[in-house]
């Protein structure tokens, strides 16, 4: 069976795309020793979307035919020429994870990636507060309860809010459950 790993990426600046943007979405082959993994032989440029305006959460749209063949790959496999081996057999596939940055994580799985809950982690358990002056949201200090109890960083009142020490555990994680 390969396992794969969807990479998505998007450019909205440049010369050449000014006023447009682009998204670009590979699938890596994660089944194969590491030093091979990664290599452009195993990187296959899956989609390439194009467009006057980001995708926010209309990239399932893109997506859809791509999920199809992922289905198809993990119920009931693709027939394949091995050459190495001269013969067919019935290649079988999963995606194991996606790799995105912040926005794209937001688009590919429908989370808001803006305001006080958009860390998916944390959710409603969030640290994070509202600026008087700028009247957004930060997260500064919010990365200090994930830190092991006894790390200095968690005493340190100078660099971080004045004059606070980080005491508590962090979130707890959800189980399927819970969710």
């Amino acid at each position: 069976m390969s396992v794969l790993v969807l990479q998505q990426k998007g450019l909205t600046h440049g010369v050449n795309l000014r006023g447009h943007s682009c998204w670009s979405v590979f699938i890596v082959v994660y089944n194969l020793p590491p030093e091979m993994c990664m290599r452009p032989k195993f990187t296959f440029l899956t989609l390439v979307i194009f467009g006057p305006k980001s995708l926010g959460k209309n990239i399932d749209v893109f997506l859809h035919p791509l999920i199809d063949d992922m289905k198809q790959l993990w119920s009931s496999g693709v027939e394949t020429f091995d050459s190495f081996r001269k013969q067919n057999f019935t290649m079988r596939a999963m995606l194991m994870w996606t790799i995105t940055d912040f926005p794209g994580y937001g688009m590919i799985y429908g989370w808001s990636t803006h305001g006080r809950l958009s860390c998916p982690y944390c959710m409603e358990m969030t640290r994070a507060f509202y600026l008087q002056s700028g009247h957004k949201i930060s997260f500064f200090d919010c990365h200090r309860q994930f830190l092991p109890t006894s790390h200095s960083y968690r005493m340190d009142t100078t660099q971080f809010l004045k004059g606070h020490f980080e005491f508590g555990p962090p979130p707890s994680r959800l189980d399927g459950h819970s969710v």
